[in-house]
């Protein structure tokens, strides 16, 4: 996983909520390790390292398909994309990942990467050594049911646009979706950053572009969002919910 030495021009670092004896907020697996009494003094005894990547400028890749897997990475700042690129070129998204989410779990079966990471904008990464998190996971019953825990909600969530829904419901569901993302990490769960690109959207959701296009200016015509460039508002989220409601059934 590549590291940057000097941060992009207009860098602002994300705060620093952590220290020697806290974990940050974001931390994915914070709240699994302590609630096994283990806190962040008691994983340095364990020479469990972490090392911190970044800040990477958008466009950087984590990591590549085929690439040999070591470590898994949680996010702590910005976005990531995963995605394939087929025989034909034809490049497949496969989701977004955020702050406190955990990148680099789908390469544990074959211990390699099986598709690409790269950054949306700038993006800061807390990496883990697979190995040494095993070792504490096997120790720790909280953390391993953490890891299979966010290894099944990866599975869930690719799952969710499988079937055949309509533009709107497919549409709606990644909304809701990324709302619950945001409130889980403490952000607001009405006020959404689309960090990435409309085309980047379709793909996800196998759409076309201009259908997501006409979808989105078609809710807020109807004043149940409101969106300008990359920031969207759920107006009447129950009315996004209740378009949901096909796909996420809760």
């Amino acid at each position: 996983m590549p590291v940057m030495r000097q941060p992009p021009p207009h860098y602002k670092p994300a705060a620093d909520d952590g220290d020697e004896l806290r974990f940050c907020s974001t931390c994915a697996f914070s709240k699994a390790c302590l609630a096994e009494g283990m806190d962040k003094a008691a994983l340095r005894e364990l020479h469990i390292l972490v090392e911190h990547v970044g800040p990477l400028p958008a466009g950087a890749h984590l990591f590549r398909e085929g690439e040999s897997f070591e470590a898994i990475a949680a996010v702590r700042e910005g976005a990531v994309k995963t995605y394939i690129v087929d025989r034909d070129g034809r490049e497949h998204v496969l989701g977004f990942h955020f702050p406190g989410e955990i990148i680099g779990l789908s390469a544990i079966e074959n211990e390699r990467y099986p598709c690409n990471a790269i950054a949306l904008d700038t993006v800061t990464l807390c990496r883990f050594s697979f190995s040494r998190m095993a070792v504490l996971a096997s120790r720790l019953p909280g953390l391993q049911k953490q890891l299979f825990r966010l290894m099944s909600r990866d599975i869930g969530n690719a799952m969710l646009l499988a079937g055949d829904h309509s533009a709107d419901e497919r549409l709606a569901a990644f909304l809701i979706l990324l709302s619950r993302r945001h409130v889980a990490v403490g952000h607001s769960g009405l006020r959404l950053r689309l960090t990435m690109p409309r085309t980047d959207i379709a793909n996800y959701l196998r759409l076309a572009p201009e259908t997501v296009s006409r979808v989105l200016r078609r809710l807020q015509d109807e004043g149940v969002i409101r969106v300008q460039l990359r920031e969207l508002e759920l107006i009447d989220r129950a009315r996004v919910e209740s378009l949901a409601s096909a796909i996420l059934r809760n």
